[in-house]
């Protein structure tokens, strides 16, 4: 019959190897579940990454920054639509849970260049 202290060593053991599986998992898990996180430029009736692309599920985190006057970033699939201050940003994020490619845009009327602001939203369909 062995020890207690045997015993007791070899629970520990198999606690860590339990937790350093689960951690493994979890890992590979948040590897899966991309997160992108992107500045996004708006000045002179354009955005600086006209085009993003992420895998379906990813996480997208974006910082809005509008250099010279007011801009928004909308994306009406998402029902997202943010708004930036001149000078000023804004950071959200979404779960691009979507796969297809979505249009986004300035939808502020300040001036007429703010309507040829357009980008696109790619998402993928994430790979087995």
């Amino acid at each position: 019959m062995p020890s207690r202290a045997h015993a007791r060593r070899t629970f520990v053991a198999t606690a860590l190897l339990l937790t350093a599986a689960a951690g493994s998992v979890v890992a590979v898990l948040a590897q899966e579940q991309g997160r992108h996180e992107i500045t996004l430029t708006a000045k002179r009736y354009a955005f600086s990454q006209p085009r993003i692309e992420v895998a379906a599920n990813d996480v997208v985190k974006i910082t809005l920054v509008a250099e010279d006057i007011p801009h928004s970033f909308t994306i009406d699939e998402y029902r997202i639509s943010k708004r930036a201050a001149p000078g000023r940003s804004v950071t959200f994020e979404f779960r691009a849970d979507k796969t297809g490619t979505f249009p986004f845009y300035c939808n502020l009327t300040i001036d007429d260049g703010c309507r040829e602001m357009r980008g696109e939203l790619v998402v993928t369909p994430r790979r087995p």
